[in-house]
């Protein structure tokens, strides 16, 4: 690889995440037929009230991140029989405005998600719908699908149920700030500060959250902590990268998402219906899983085993923390990327691995993935007693189209992520690094630097180094245009 030390050239960071989004086979721009399908829609779109339930008056909130506009999901929560919690999720019903077939849906169905570059935003929708009139935004009337479950204190959900309704998000709430006041780190945001029921509601849904957790790690769920980097962009020049911090809000919406996909699954299978689902396979590289946890003083089962690992995770996480999101990184690498399969109507349940879950759909999303939408069409023809939407084989073309598309996005938004961090590096040519092994393929060996979170190519010193190694690196260039960082692990004196 050809890496020039230090580029001074002018580099738009915008331009080249369109560029990204192209080279991995998106469209950025509307067709002029879908684009016309936009351009005809109804000024509003109020909701049907008619034969569909009216829940509009619940207090119904969403906990997004503070720039987020794509709002696809809706929580509220009460208590019934004693101590068990009654959830609600409402999902978006995009469907109603992209009906299948539709150009909106054709240009939806190619790019199949939404990419996410940290620079720029390539919605699988056109903003108008996907911020706007397809979006449960704060103080609009909207169309929604609501996925209904009891969590008992022990974790276990029961009680589901799926059905139409019309919904009113009552406060658009932001992870982070939400995260520091449930934690005791901040003050309430001021939507919760003015409404003592807000609050009371935020802190019955952080227990049933905690509830619901605490049954999947026994079950064996995996507990990650990962770092995302966004680049900060100050006049024109990349001069840091922000990393996503965990918190209760986070966990409080993963839980809600997984316990409403499980039970939209639950939904599709009592109605014999074939769905697409969200697995992660047993690992193949379970062995080298083994050597990580044994250099750490823990001796994993030969074969894969969830909850073993899962039980290994959250031991290291409390005995070196600092330590913790380079071992998650090593571990989700070998696992491997989920996959969209699909589950024919009475077939045997999936496992999705990671999650400790079975038959595990995805339909919380629709604004941001088809293949939600594609769910939401499902639950929707069930809940109308109408015949299935799609084939099984049009579900199976749909998947892999799905699969290939996901993995694209990340390829995409990595691309972007390594123009942002060399950069950024540019000017540190020569740096001594430490770093974590990230990969190891036919390609090269990959590593990232643990402050800033950079992942770079390894050119020299690589020999016998495999994912989860800790290195000292030095960078001996950089090359924004084409996204390379190079290190040297060779012993350095």
């Amino acid at each position: 690889m050809q890496s020039n030390p230090v580029s001074t050239a002018p580099f738009d960071l915008a331009t080249a995440a369109r560029r990204a989004a192209h080279i991995y086979g998106f469209l950025t721009d509307l067709p002029s037929d879908a684009a016309s399908q936009l351009a005809a829609l109804a000024p509003s779109q109020p909701p049907a009230v008619g034969p569909t339930r009216d829940l509009r008056s619940e207090p119904w909130s969403s906990i997004d991140d503070q720039s987020s506009r794509d709002l696809d999901q809706l929580e509220v929560a009460d208590h019934v029989d004693g101590e068990a919690t009654r959830v609600r999720v409402a999902i978006a019903d995009v469907d109603a405005l992209v009906p299948r077939g539709s150009p909106l849906d054709t240009f939806a169905a190619q790019n199949a998600t939404t990419v996410y570059t940290g620079v720029a935003t390539f919605p699988m929708l056109p903003e108008l719908l996907s911020t706007d009139r397809t979006s449960l935004s704060q103080d609009s009337d909207r169309q929604a699908v609501v996925i209904e479950f009891v969590v008992a204190p022990d974790g276990t959900v029961g009680g589901t149920n799926v059905y139409e309704a019309a919904v009113r998000n009552r406060a658009k709430l932001a992870y982070d700030s939400v995260g520091a006041w449930l934690s005791g780190h901040g003050p309430p945001p001021s939507l919760v500060n003015a409404n003592p029921a807000l609050a009371d509601q935020l802190r019955l849904q952080r227990d049933a959250a905690q509830h619901l957790r605490q049954r999947r790690i026994q079950r064996g769920a995996l507990e990650f902590q990962t770092i995302q980097a966004t680049p900060v962009i100050t006049d024109g020049r990349v001069t840091d990268l922000h990393a996503t911090a965990p918190g209760p809000a986070r966990d409080l919406i993963e839980e809600f998402m997984v316990a409403a996909n499980t039970s939209l699954a639950a939904f599709i299978a009592r109605n014999q219906r074939s769905a697409i689902h969200r697995v992660v396979r047993t690992p193949t590289r379970w062995p080298r899983i083994v050597e990580l946890a044994y250099g750490l003083g823990t001796t994993l089962p030969a074969a894969p085993d969830g909850p073993a690992l899962a039980a290994f995770l959250v031991a290291r996480q409390a005995a070196a923390p600092d330590r913790f999101a380079d071992l998650s990184l090593a571990v989700i690498k070998l696992l491997g990327p989920g996959e969209y399969v699909v589950e024919a109507a009475g077939g045997p349940p999936t496992l999705h691995f990671g999650l400790a879950v079975d038959d595990y759909t995805h339909g919380t999303a629709p604004n941001r993935r088809y293949a939600d939408l594609v769910t939401l069409r499902i639950v929707k023809a069930i809940i109308a007693g109408a015949p299935p939407p799609y084939s099984d084989a049009e579900l199976t073309t749909i998947a892999a189209h799905c699969t290939a598309q996901e993995d694209n996005a990340r390829r995409a938004a990595r691309l972007v992520s390594k123009q942002a961090a060399a950069l950024l590096l540019a000017p540190h040519v020569g740096t001594l690094y430490d770093a974590v092994v990230t990969g190891v393929n036919e390609q090269g060996t990959y590593a990232r630097l643990l402050a800033p979170p950079v992942e770079g190519r390894v050119t020299a010193g690589a020999a016998h180094r495999d994912v989860g190694d800790r290195i000292r690196v030095r960078l001996t260039a950089t090359n924004p245009a084409r996204g390379f960082i190079d290190l040297d692990a060779s012993p350095t004196s």
